[in-house]
């Protein structure tokens, strides 16, 4: 049988693997005929999709830090009691900047327009200074916040983005603006993140063909108009919020997404060299291979063990009375000759307990036969505590229940039975609301040297009769 188990797993796992690399090349082979309308439809769409939504997440934390300083009382509170020590303002921002790593902090009062940074106070802000524009902007804003890129007012010559909140007092007056600085440089070591991870080249450019921000394998060009090759799309690029094109730099096609970052009013751009595409398919092709072995493999181990598994549960059905869990007549046939062989070879003694319900008729007319199930059940429960593990309890037929007891003498079997006969005349029964008391009648006998199980049944068979004809719970030996 093992080997048939076996043999079976293998011929699920050949047509398994059969099916899957049949599916995995005929998918590689359309897929590679297909691939320059799925560059241009489908992949690199979704790779910008994928790039602009992990840019939105890298900005949620710096909105995040900015949402908690503007509505944190401190700010309100210090600002409305007239901005005194404004060290303590400071103390704060610094310890903003430190825990969350951002490259400034910052808080302009409406009331003073003293514009307070982690090194003490900067400047007053005037609608006059086209620096402070900014600010002037934040207060009127719908929303409570914007997010824009310019340079730091704490280091001219260097270019931040800033995420400017409101700062509202408690009857919803604007009464100042706060928040963070995040540095232009940590956008492009996410950009160099990005390419690594989806093979692509990306840049920003804003609303005029100004090349913002790229990576490493941009290039040197400042403009999309300067781009040789791109130059005749530069016009489709900056008039629409979002395409996709193709042009050729000579060598091989090269595919190009745009997407419009209303954060920044930047345009985010992929590039994918139809090269690296077809070489992301060949890698498509060799994981969907070792995915595919790896579920063939895996279901071929469980398709083995889950037959095991039911063989087993099968040979339990075939082995144990399902209501008691005490084994049957074959088993037990089995257990007798092997105990017997140990017991002799051993020079132990053994014994025999044979016990049937008083009764059972009456239970089973008075109860039905739930309530007599429920009564065997229990039983059967009960005598398991009394036996040792080493014991066997079978269930012969009916209401009649054999227990086997090597190495224990008829003395021993005598005390056994005795406690089982105690417990359940003790307990009963619980059967709903109902708790039915019950009696056994046993008889006991000791193991013959050489002795047959007929022989030895025979004998405890006798015993019980005995403990019925004597008026039943009782204990009787052979």
């Amino acid at each position: 049988m093992p080997g048939k188990k076996l043999h079976f797993a293998l011929i699920l796992c050949v047509l398994l693997g059969i099916g899957f690399l049949t599916t995995s090349f005929v998918s590689f082979y359309v897929a590679r005929d297909s691939l320059q309308e799925q560059i241009a439809e489908s992949t690199l769409p979704l790779t910008s999709d994928n790039i602009y939504s992990e840019i939105q997440r890298d900005l949620l934390q710096p909105i995040f830090i900015s949402s908690l300083m503007a509505h944190d009382t401190f700010f309100r509170d210090w600002t409305l009691n007239g901005e005194e020590n404004p060290a303590q303002v400071t103390r704060y921002l610094s310890e903003i900047q430190k825990r969350y790593g951002t490259v400034t902090a910052f808080f302009v009062s409406n009331k003073t327009k003293n514009y307070y940074h982690t090194s003490g106070i900067l400047k007053q802000v005037s609608p006059d200074d086209p620096d402070d524009s900014w600010y002037f902007h934040a207060l009127n804003l719908k929303e409570p916040y914007e997010i824009n890129v310019d340079h730091d007012t704490a280091d001219r010559s260097r270019l931040t983005i800033f995420v400017n909140y409101q700062v509202r007092d408690y009857e919803g007056r604007v009464i100042g603006v706060t928040g963070v600085g995040l540095a232009v440089n940590s956008v492009t070591d996410l950009i160099e993140t990005y390419q690594q991870r989806y093979g692509r080249t990306i840049y920003f450019s804003d609303r005029k063909g100004n090349i913002t921000l790229h990576g490493s394998d941009f290039g040197d060009d400042k403009t999309l108009q300067a781009h040789k090759s791109i130059r005749p799309l530069a016009t489709q690029i900056l008039t629409s919020p979002g395409t996709s094109l193709s042009y050729n730099d000579g060598a091989e096609t090269i595919f190009v997404n745009s997407r419009l970052v209303p954060e920044f009013d930047w345009l985010l751009l992929v590039e994918q060299h139809e090269k690296i595409g077809d070489q992301r398919i060949e890698n498509t092709l060799l994981v969907n291979i070792a995915i595919s072995l790896f579920i063939t493999i895996l279901v071929g181990f469980t398709a083995y063990f889950t037959i095991r598994s039911y063989q087993r549960r099968l040979e339990e059905l075939a082995s144990f009375d399902k209501l008691t869990s005490a084994c049957n007549r074959q088993v037990f046939d089995l257990v007798f000759e092997k105990v017997t062989k140990v017991c002799r070879r051993r020079k132990e003694p053994l014994s025999m307990i044979c016990m049937d319900l008083d009764q059972f008729k009456e239970i089973n007319d008075t109860f039905g036969h739930p309530g007599g199930d429920a009564a065997l059940r229990d039983v059967a429960a009960m005598i398991r505590s009394q036996i040792r593990e080493e014991d066997t309890l079978c269930r012969w037929g009916g209401d009649e229940f054999v227990i086997l007891l090597p190495g224990s003498d008829r003395g021993n079997a005598m005390q056994i039975a005795r406690s089982i006969a105690d417990m359940i005349r003790e307990n009963g029964v619980r059967f709903g609301r109902e708790n039915i008391a019950l009696t056994i009648s046993a008889g006991v006998t000791e193991y013959r040297d050489s002795e047959s199980l007929s022989s030895i049944i025979n004998r405890v068979d006798q015993a019980l009769y005995s403990s019925k004809n004597a008026g039943r719970d009782q204990i009787s030996q052979a």
